[in-house]
Formats: C-alpha cells, sequence, structure tokens
C-alpha cells in the first residue's frame, strides 16, 4: 500500500506500508528503497528546508530522529507536512472516530497541539505563501483552513470547501490554489477550489489514498491506489500483493506550496 507520494530531487517518494520502506522512484520506473522503518501503519514523510528527510512512525508517535510526541495524547499519529520556516505539522489521535489534533514540531524539536476536535484528518497542505494550513477532515467530508503564524500556532479555523459525499484522504495544492483531494470510497481523485466547487474529477477502478503534484514542471497527478474492502482488515490490506498502484496522468496547471 502506497501513501504519503511527495515529489523530491527528480523522484516520487512515497511509504510502502505492511513492507515498512520508504520508496523512491525515477522517470523511468527504477525502484530504490531509500530507507527502512521498524513500523507498522501509518507512516508518512516529508523535508526539512535543509534537506533532512523526517519520518513520521505513527504508532510510536515519534518523528524520526527529531522529535517523541508522546506526550501529545493520542494512539497514533498519521500524516505530515512542513511548512517553509521549518515548522512541521502533524495529525494524531485515537480510533476512527477521535478524539483528534493537529500539532507543530517547531525548529528546535518543540512539539504542541495547535487545534483539537478534527474529523480524522489525513493529508495536509500549506499554501506557498506559508500563511494557510488545509487539513482534509475525512470524517467530516470537508477541508478545512488555519491562519498559521509564525511559530505554528493556527486560528481562524474555517470551513474551505465541503466535500458533499466526497472522503478526503491525501492533498496537495495547485497554482490556481485549488486542491486535489484522493478519496478512497468514491474512487476517485478530485480538483475543488475554495468554496466547493468541483473543477475535475478522476476515476479510479480502486481507492484514492493520496495524491501529489510532481514531475519537473510539477503538472504529473501522481495518485496513490489500493483496493480497500474496509478498516477492519487494515492490517490484511496492506499485505495483499499487487493491488497498490501508483497512478499517474498529465494536468493542466502545476502544483504549488507543501508538499
Amino acid at each position: 500500500m502506497g501513501e504519503s507520494p511527495r515529489w523530491h530531487d527528480g523522484r516520487l517518494w512515497f511509504c510502502h506500508w505492511g513492507a515498512g520502506e520508504v520508496l523512491a522512484v525515477d522517470a523511468g520506473g527504477a525502484v530504490e528503497v531509500v530507507a527502512r522503518v521498524d513500523t507498522t501503519i501509518p507512516f508518512s514523510i516529508d523535508w526539512l528546508p535543509d534537506g533532512r528527510l523526517l519520518i513520521l512512525s505513527g504508532p510510536e508517535r515519534r518523528l524520526l530522529d527529531y522529535a517523541d510526541l508522546g506526550g501529545l495524547g493520542g494512539s497514533v499519529f498519521n500524516e505530515i507536512v512542513v511548512a517553509p520556516n521549518g515548522n512541521a505539522f502533524v495529525n494524531g489521535g485515537s480510533g476512527f472516530e477521535g478524539p483528534w489534533i493537529v500539532a507543530v514540531v517547531t525548529p528546535d524539536g518543540e512539539a504542541r497541539e495547535v487545534a483539537g476536535g478534527v474529523k480524522f484528518p489525513n493529508g495536509m497542505a500549506v499554501t506557498p505563501d506559508g500563511s494557510t494550513l488545509i487539513v482534509a477532515e475525512s470524517y467530516g467530508r470537508c477541508l478545512t483552513a488555519f491562519d498559521v503564524a509564525p511559530g505554528g500556532d493556527l486560528s481562524n479555523r474555517r470551513t474551505w470547501a465541503d466535500c458533499g459525499d466526497g472522503v478526503p484522504d491525501g492533498i496537495c495544492l495547485d497554482e490556481q490554489g485549488a486542491v486535489w483531494y484522493a478519496d478512497v470510497p468514491n474512487r476517485r481523485c478530485v480538483r475543488v477550489h475554495e468554496g466547493g466547487e468541483v473543477a475535475q474529477t478522476v476515476n479510479l477502478d480502486r481507492g484514492g489514498f493520496a495524491c501529489a503534484l510532481g514531475g519537473a514542471d510539477r503538472q504529473t497527478l501522481f495518485i496513490a491506489t489500493n483496493v480497500w474492502t474496509g478498516s477492519a482488515d487494515i492490517d490484511d490490506e496492506t499485505k495483499k500483493p499487487g493491488q497498490g498502484q501508483v497512478r499517474s496522468l498529465r494536468v493542466a496547471v502545476p502544483g504549488a506550496g507543501w508538499p
């Protein structure tokens, strides 16, 4: 199961859940195991401005080898995005129903909660100017935005887009300010503008777990997909061979912001 796709240094990187690996794939399809992680699921990745790779080891509540998140509460941490000033935002909680939080880890390694009551957060993205954090609330069926202070505090919580019957998972931003979100139960990837207007839908033959805009011009949309039969079988789902795929297609608007 591929998750947390990121375009970095000319390659697509993603977490290989169930195998405990971070993989990087070049344009020719050559795959490198960049790191092995002693964890199960979930885990996710992003980079600090100085180029260091951060791995969010979810069940262990650690940001390897950077910060211990155990004092923040919750049993697991899920996703990460690093802002341009080096603040790393992570989300975590307990069970699918929550409660879930968003926390910030500052460049000096301090970790603190900056938002609560989030309905099973998944993907997160930071706008190009670093002023706004957008969080996909899967159980809230919406994208939620926060203003970001320089120190990482969040304020002015608001619904950025009501997704209707959509279940947003991993997300990315483009140069027009739109968000692409992957959707597992509806088997699609959707481009939506602030306010909720749907601009484009890519239908899939299996669940869409996360997406990223990459390639040399950031105009290739990569979508991590997999067959999904329900959270009750999550351990088995991540270990079934041959069902996880990364799809790609060209899009008109390049990616922007972080990740």
